[in-house]
Order: C-alpha cells, then structure tokens, then sequence
C-alpha cells in the first residue's frame, strides 16, 4: 500500500460508486483516466446539469455557493451564510462530516418544520430507488455538520406540468418528502463510511464483472474490467429469459455460446439463434416472403425522429413528451421505382403540426406502409390527440402500419447480428454495400436528438447548423432505405441466402 492510500475524504459521489462496486470506487479514485464516458452519458449529464439550474432560478431569494475547487473555502462559506442569512436558500451547499463532504443541491429555510429543507434535484420524472442512499448521505453529513433538518426531499420533473411559455416553469419540479424512506438508510451511512475506507487502503479488488457493472446505471470502467469475451459470448442471448439462461450457463462454466450443448436451450428465438451461431448459417423462412407479397402498392418505408426535452421548449408542451421533429419516407412502387421524401424542422418552432402536415401528402391515402417499431404508431396516436382537425386523417394512417420488426424476428436470422433485430444489427447481413458507420456525426436516435436541440439553438454557428441538418437528413433516409433492402431480401424467400459476413 503507497503512503497515498491512507485514510481520505469522501465525497457523495465515491460512495454511492462504492456502492455500486467496490472495484469502481478504487478506480474512480487511483485509476480516473481510465474512466470511459459515452455521448449518451455525457448528455444526460448536461441535462442534469441544466435542470439543477433551473431548480435554483425558481427558488427566489437563494444565495449559490460556488468554489466547486476549493471545498475549504465552499465549507466556510456555507458555515457563515448559516449564521449570517439563516432565512436565505442555498445552493450547493457543503457539508462534511468525517471526511465525508456533501453538496446539497437546494436548502430551504425551515419555515417552522423544526429544521432545514434539504432538496437533491434529479432530471427524471420520478423517484428511482436508488435515489434513496444519495439521499440518506446527504441528510447524514449535514445533521452530523450540525444542521437540524426538519424534511428531506427528492425533486424531479413532474410530467403533469404543461408549459404555459414566456419562460415560466413554475410548477415544473415536483418535491416527493423522502424523510421517512431513508431513515434506515441513514442508520447505514456509518458502516459504508468504513467499508468504502478499507477498499480504498488496499490493491485493486478483485471483483468478478457482474450485474453491478450496469445497474442501477452503466459502469464508465466496464472496459477496463470485463475480460476479452469470446466471438459468441452467451450473453448474446436477447430478452429477460436470454439473459436470465446466460447467468445460468456462466454459472455451468459455458461462456461461448457454440459450445452449449442444444438441449439446454428450449425456447424457439432462442434455439435459433443458437443453431444459427454453432452452423455459422443464416435462417431465413420463405413464409417472410409469402407475408410481404400479401401487401399492396405503393409501399411506403417511413421512420420517424422526436425530442423528448426534459425542460419543454415550446408552450403547451411537458416534460420528456416526444415531439415529432423529422420524418423519412421511401415510396416503392409495383414496377420497383423509389423514390424519396422528407421533412425536417430547423426554425426551432414547434414541429407537430408542419410535421403532420406535409406526413399526410406525402403518405396520400392508398398503400401499406412499413416501420421498424412500434414507435411510429405511438407519435401518430399522439399527434392525433394534439390535433383533433389532422386526426380522422392521422388515424387512417395508422390503420395503413405494418411492422417490419416482428416480421423479421420470426423469419430471419443471421449469426452476425448476435442476439439482435435492430436495424443496424440486420442491415449489415442484408444489405453491406449500406453503412451506418459512414455517416456522419449522427449514427443513432442519440445523437439524432441531441444535433436537433444543436440546430435550433440560437447560438450555434451557421456552418456547424448546415452540417448538422445534412447528417440529420442522410442519417433518417438511411433508415427507411434500410427497410426497403431489408423487405426486398426477405421477399426473395429461402432460396437467397445471405453471406456471412468476416
């Protein structure tokens, strides 16, 4: 052990890693740089970090404490506005206790409820279990710092509130009293105090990669800690019966899935999927074939792209509702012409109606049209509720859907697409000469939401805006194209097999 893994301080933040995994803690703390952060993470971040921002600007009256990098002076300052301004809010407030520090995201003035109002912001639409020990930390430093609190609270968007416009969220936050649900938790702290110390005077632990390593959230050191897995791991199996046959198998000692004697796998997707990987073919059923001709012209190949901001942007409209903002259509007809539409919002107005709109002439009203997931149908019912003069004509559409996915769950599979339907994983082992990867920066409905709320942000630059309209529009035509190859593969029939792919 090196003279710099002696006792030290806590934050919140370590010991809810510790929590998590023994093992991340020591890395979070020795290993840092080793820490991988993905797009997806990183934006959900920022929206934390937004939406914390916004809790504070609804609270008249409150007082920030900064010194995010010097947590002496952060602890000082809170201690004199404590005794100084007793009545005023705080923000980030610190406390220590220990060698445990805490930020508390709000502190709220008593009000005659024998103590302070200690409130943790979250960006979600409710209370996670796991909210609970971040909490219990809080409220356990703080009354050990010496400040009574009279409630403990969770703050999270409520999903009821419709935003009136003008920049007025009042009523966006929800606060759900927790105080009582953490009081055993806090009874704990104590214990993980030590626990989390000990991990932390010695080697790396030796933890085995597990169910902690994504729960409750993705470990940023998985990398780091799983093992090279072999080609065709079984915990490629899909869905909650695969996963739950993977942990079994790991626990017989089968890690590649080839080698998992047939008998022990019973449930037909899955069984597939495992004589498909242990022959190397692909399964293709010609009843995917009969199914597609049954279908008329012209064929309509149609995906759809929303925005679900946690904090609404347009008036009337709540938090996470998903806002229709680009759409992609493919049109093929009987003589196999195609050709190709769409729509893209880039004004930063709200999209619903033009949206809709220019869907339904484009559609016109004759020929089945095909996605890839429910979701399309879940934004048209929406839409129709938005708008109840586009309804009738919005309903007529959705009576028109049909469901590639399913489709292709029950007559295809390829060994290259390891567990998965998507649509990226299918389209590689039908159509190669089409590829996700040579797009640009969006690859992914992600990155599709985050380059819209780039877009009609006002301060983007103009060259960086036009870039990211075109990766918008070629990446949303990519995916109705991908259905029009993929339905002309399985239309084929058994007869055209697929090459594997190296």
């Amino acid at each position: 052990m090196s003279a710099s893994q002696t006792r030290r301080g806590l934050s919140k933040s370590r010991l809810i890693a510790w929590r998590q995994c023994p093992r991340r803690l020591w890395l979070e703390t020795y290993r840092p740089e080793l820490r991988e952060v993905d797009a997806a993470a990183q934006a959900r971040f920022d929206t934390g970090n937004r939406v914390g921002e916004l809790a504070r600007d609804l609270v008249p009256g409150g007082v920030l404490v900064k010194y995010q990098d010097d947590l002496a002076q952060a602890l000082a300052v809170t201690a004199e506005l404590l005794r100084t301004r007793p009545d005023a809010p705080l923000f980030e407030a610190a406390f220590q206790h220990d060698g445990l520090l805490v930020r508390a995201d709000l502190l709220l003035p008593g009000a005659g409820q024998g103590g302070h109002h200690l409130v943790e912001v979250k960006s979600t639409a409710g209370v996670k279990d796991y909210y609970l020990p971040d909490a219990a930390i809080q409220a356990w430093v703080a009354e050990r710092a010496g400040l009574p609190l009279g409630r403990v609270s969770i703050g999270h968007l409520d999903t009821a509130f419709i935003y009136p416009g003008a920049g007025d969220y009042t009523g966006l936050f929800h606060w759900e009293d927790v105080t009582d649900r953490i009081q055993p938790l806090e009874n704990e702290v104590g214990d993980w105090l030590v626990a989390a110390r000990v991990v932390l005077q010695g080697d790396q632990p030796d933890i085995a990669p597990g169910e902690q390593c994504t729960t409750p959230f993705d470990c940023p050191f998985q990398h780091h800690c799983w093992p090279e897995p072999p080609e065709n791991p079984v915990d490629l199996l899909p869905g909650k019966n695969g996963k739950a046959l993977a942990r079994q198998l790991h626990k017989e000692g089968h890690d590649d899935l080839r080698q998992v004697p047939e008998a022990r796998i019973t449930e037909p997707t899955l069984r597939r999927i495992h004589q498909a990987t242990v022959s190397g073919q692909a399964y293709l059923d010609p009843q995917a074939a009969e199914k597609l001709k049954a279908l008329g012209w012209p064929r309509h190949y149609l995906d759809f792209e929303a925005a679900g901001f946690a904090i609404p942007v347009w008036a009337g409209t709540r938090p996470f509702q998903a806002l229709p903002f680009q759409w992609s259509c493919h049109i093929q007809t009987a003589d196999g012409q195609l050709r190709h539409a769409d729509y893209l919002e880039t004004r930063g107005e709200p999209p619903m109606r033009p949206f809709a709109e220019s869907l339904l002439t484009a559609l016109g009203e004759e020929g089945p049209i095909l996605v890839y997931s429910p979701y399309e149908r879940r934004i048209l019912n929406e839409l129709a509720q938005a708008l109840p003069d586009l309804a009738p004509s919005l309903k007529a559409v959705m009576d028109r859907l049909h469901d590639l996915h399913p489709l292709t769950k029950a007559h295809y599979y390829h060994p290259a697409m390891k567990g998965s339907w998507s649509i990226k994983a299918v389209l590689p082992t039908v159509a190669p000469d089409l590829d996700y990867q040579a797009l640009g920066e969006v690859q992914d409905g992600t990155a599709a939401q985050r380059a819209y709320g780039e877009i009609i942000d006002p301060a983007t630059p103009e060259d960086r805006r036009n870039a990211l309209i075109q990766d918008l529009r070629d990446y949303c035509r990519l995916d109705t194209l991908a259905m029009v190859r993929l339905a002309e593969f399985l239309a084929q029939g058994a007869g055209q097999r697929p090459p594997l792919l190296t």
